[in-house]
């Protein structure tokens, strides 16, 4: 199956009718452009050192597009959240194209392959910030967005046979707290330009309204830091450096020594100080020297706020971190989202952290908030289709009831099509517009078990 020249088609193998494991083709005159490559985690339940039991991180099966690898143009990460980077690592010797990745994203990279021996082996292009570039047969503009992570960007495709607007993660945000405002401008001009299709995010479409700016937390984060009897335990993404920042200003006014436990905090931090992103001089104390400090001007921060097994919540949890152990009045605070799937894992660590005497605060419940999530609700998803004004919407990125809220949602902004599916169908944009459904057998591979 190769693209002719007329042929403008997309391919989800991951990340179409569920969330995670991202890894999307787009097919054009004889070329495939893979637009990222991602991974999903698949837990045991939690708390229950004797299961035995695995994690298996998996990632989409690439094999339709490894047989045809010398089709393959190239493959760009439009950020470096793990459902869209992390089976680079892993799935490239398959793949052996070149990548493309804007300073930041292309770093955490760098950073992963260097972990598997693949350092210098893998070509990373990097792309400057809303730059331009041609990837064999496919033109390509890196479009600003704001998300929860550096750098992230849609993902402009313009070919002969029609133009694709592949938004990637995104939200609208005017105080993003790390990085540039939204801007609007470049989304207003796409409509003159004439897009033919617009591959949406829809993890947040079935929520009305907007999303919360990362700029709104502050003070509800500040308010139960300051009010805690005792430590204080932040469990947030590591990813979200916005939030960190937000974390460390909090922590100065509440005059709290701040501690980072996880190895992905420290990984993600030093990433974007080495490509000038960070410039906060706050001083970190390291964990193992907290014992020093007062419990009640201590604020941790921790990985660990989805239940993983070896992130250091679920250690503390467990009594079983070698530098920390939780008592009574401490006040763990999750400035995170529940992600689908994860419910049974958080609700048991929950459970552990309650027997042990500790304060739990859910974003869910808060009084005051204390989480934004990086994805639009509908009224940002309105306003983009009306901005864009695409031919055709092909909302991906969650599961069947999120695209078909993302779907009704564009509809209803005047978008004339909309077309849904899960992964293996194939998207037809031009020169006719259509579904095949299960061309391609979606599957999984394992790589990496814990």
């Amino acid at each position: 199956m190769t693209p002719r020249s007329s042929d403008l088609w997309f391919l989800p193998l991951g990340g179409c009718g569920e969330i995670g494991m991202n890894f999307n083709l787009y097919g054009h005159d004889g070329q495939w452009l893979i637009v990222d490559c991602g991974v999903t985690f698949e837990r045991p339940s939690i708390l229950d050192p004797a299961s035995g039991l695995e994690t298996r991180i998996e990632a989409a099966d690439p094999k339709f597009i490894a047989d045809r690898n010398d089709q393959i143009a190239g493959m760009i990460i439009t950020h470096a959240h793990e459902d869209h980077i992390g089976a680079v690592p892993y799935l490239w010797d398959r793949l052996r194209c070149p990548v493309y990745a804007t300073p930041f994203t292309a770093e955490i990279l760098r950073r992963k392959l260097s972990e598997v021996g693949l350092a210098g082996r893998v070509p990373v292009h990097i792309i400057e910030l809303g730059g331009r570039h041609q990837v064999g047969v496919f033109n390509i503009e890196w479009l600003n967005l704001t998300h929860s992570i550096p750098e992230p960007s849609g993902i402009l495709i313009r070919t002969p046979a029609g133009t694709v607007f592949h938004t990637a993660d995104w939200k609208i945000d005017h105080n993003p707290v790390l990085g540039e405002p939204f801007d609007a401008a470049p989304y207003r001009a796409l409509a003159a330009e004439g897009i033919d299709a617009m591959v949406c995010d829809s993890t947040n479409a079935t929520l009305p309204g907007w999303s919360a700016s990362e700029g709104d937390l502050h003070a509800g984060i500040q308010h139960y830091v300051a009010s805690a009897p005792g430590r204080v335990i932040v469990a947030c993404f590591a990813s979200n450096l916005a939030r960190l920042l937000t974390l460390l200003h909090v922590a100065r006014a509440t005059e709290r020594s701040v501690v980072l436990l996880g190895r992905s905090l420290h990984n993600m931090l030093g990433a974007a100080r080495s490509v000038g992103l960070w410039d906060d001089d706050s001083v970190l104390v390291r964990s193992r020297d907290m014992g020093y400090l007062p419990r009640d001007k201590t604020l941790v921060i921790a990985t660990g706020s989805q239940g993983e097994p070896r992130a250091a919540l679920s250690r503390l949890a467990l009594n079983n971190h070698p530098d920390m152990t939780l008592d009574i009045g401490d006040r763990v605070i999750f400035s995170s989202k529940v992600i689908p799937g994860n419910e049974q894992d958080i609700q048991r660590l929950v459970k552990r952290l309650e027997i042990l005497g500790v304060e739990v605060i859910a974003s869910e419940t808060a009084e005051h908030p204390i989480h934004a999530s990086g994805h639009p609700a509908q009224d940002e998803l309105s306003v983009m289709y009306e901005w864009v004004k695409p031919h055709l919407a092909i909302p991906v990125h969650g599961e069947a009831q999120h695209m078909k809220a993302n779907a009704a949602v564009a509809k209803a902004s005047g978008v004339p099509r909309q077309l849904t599916g899960s992964n293996g169908d194939l998207f037809m944009i031009a020169p006719l517009r259509g579904v095949r459904r299960q061309v391609v057998k979606p599957g999984r591979v394992v790589i990496e078990r814990q």
